[in-house]
């Protein structure tokens, strides 16, 4: 079965990463300007906490194109697939 990418969601996705690339470039530099550590901790929280929001849009696309999609196909195997993979990737990302 043949799956189709994200959709409309992959825009937003790739502005949020493009906006999280900076964030890490700005902590880079601040480590090599030997900024103060609190600061440079708060900076790399800000990067957790956006690409948590990243990881969270990913698995909401996937869920609204791939699982849906198996389940559209009426195939038991294929939507008992898809689901185990929803059910470990949760898992996942809620560590």
């Amino acid at each position: 079965m043949e799956y189709r990418s994200m959709g409309p969601a992959d825009q937003s996705i790739v502005k949020r990463l493009k906006r999280i690339e900076g964030q890490v470039r700005g902590v880079t530099s601040m480590v090599e300007q030997e900024r103060y550590c609190v600061d440079i901790l708060h900076q790399i929280s800000a990067i957790k906490a956006a690409l948590g929001k990243v990881q969270n849009e990913v698995l909401k696309a996937h869920a609204a194109t791939c699982v849906e999609d198996a389940i559209r196909s009426g195939k038991a195997q294929e939507q008992r697939k898809k689901f185990n993979e929803l059910v470990e990737l949760f898992g996942r990302v809620k560590r």
